[in-house]
């Protein structure tokens, strides 16, 4: 199945009132749309964005700014849900950091074409999350079906840790999407490595989506580098690099398309079958290393 993809390149804004942040997100939603994208994928944090229309003494400050944002819950949820619903789209809306008891958990949204929503919490904390003292871990593993094929989420750092993905892919998952917020270049890169190699041990497409520009006004949102892409396992009928496509510095979008069954078929006649011999692994004796000595053959 050939999927559309618009990819975000999101450049942090800083709006004084709800409105202005809508109305830019919704000009760009009914952009890509036009331009026949079927999944919109922001980055995250997106949501932190909000945090300026509360001045300086709230915006300058992490904790401040996440019980602030969270107030704006119910018309961020109207906001996405419209637009999928206008535009006829999967819209997988970046991260909103919800209130969950004493914390806050960083949570991507799926909002589909009919309205509904699922989402996917942020399983490990980046060292920043944890020094914040406020943003907690979510506690389940998700894949969602849709009219693309079955979809899962990586947040950021998840893309970092393999049995996430294999795990979603296991449950039938076929497209990969990483919303992402990095303020370094080694972060960025973290985050390539990590979606380039989901792509590569699982043998799906994985399309990573990014905030850009800088903003001295958020301290989590200071400063954002990274490229939005979509990576592919390189091997027969696929790009030798694994990348499928890559937005430009200073693009604000990545449109391209996926056929996602191309993906799935290549496991079949690769070269090699990682994603068929990933169980090989698990064999008890492989499960730890073991000190051995040098000795004559």
């Amino acid at each position: 199945m050939n999927v559309a993809l618009a990819i975000a390149q999101w450049r942090i804004g800083a709006p004084d009132r709800f409105d202005d942040f809508a109305g830019r997100v919704a000009r760009a939603v009914a952009h890509v749309a036009g331009q026949g994208a079927q999944l919109v994928v922001l980055p995250e944090y997106l949501a932190l964005e909000l945090a300026h229309l509360f001045g300086p003494a709230v915006h300058g400050d992490l904790l401040r700014s996440l019980e602030a944002v969270d107030g704006l819950y119910a018309g961020w949820l109207d906001l996405f849900t419209g637009l999928a619903r206008r535009h006829g789209v999967y819209l997988l809306a970046g991260s909103f950091l919800r209130r969950q008891g004493a914390g806050y958990r960083n949570r991507a949204l799926l909002f589909a074409p009919d309205g509904r929503c699922a989402w996917q919490d942020k399983l490990r904390l980046t060292g920043y999350e944890k020094a914040a003292g406020c943003i907690v871990p979510g506690d389940a593993l998700k894949v969602f079906d849709t009219e693309l094929g079955r979809v899962g989420v990586g947040i950021c750092y998840d893309c970092e840790f393999p049995l996430y993905a294999r795990a979603q892919a296991e449950a039938g998952a076929t497209l990969l999407l990483v919303p992402s917020c990095t303020d370094t270049a080694a972060g960025a890169t973290r985050v390539r490595i990590g979606c380039q190699a989901r792509a590569l041990e699982n043998q799906l497409a994985v399309a990573c989506a990014v905030t850009a520009g800088s903003s001295d006004w958020s301290p989590a949102l200071d400063v954002n580098t990274g490229r939005a892409a979509i990576y592919v396992p390189p091997d027969r009928g696929l790009p030798e690099t694994g990348v499928l496509a890559e937005a430009a510095i200073g693009d604000d979008w990545l449109l391209a398309s996926v056929d996602t069954t191309a993906v799935a078929a290549a496991r079949t006649i690769a070269q090699v079958g990682v994603s068929a011999d990933w169980p090989g692994q698990m064999l008890p004796a492989l499960q730890r290393a073991r000190l051995a000595g040098f000795e004559r053959p």
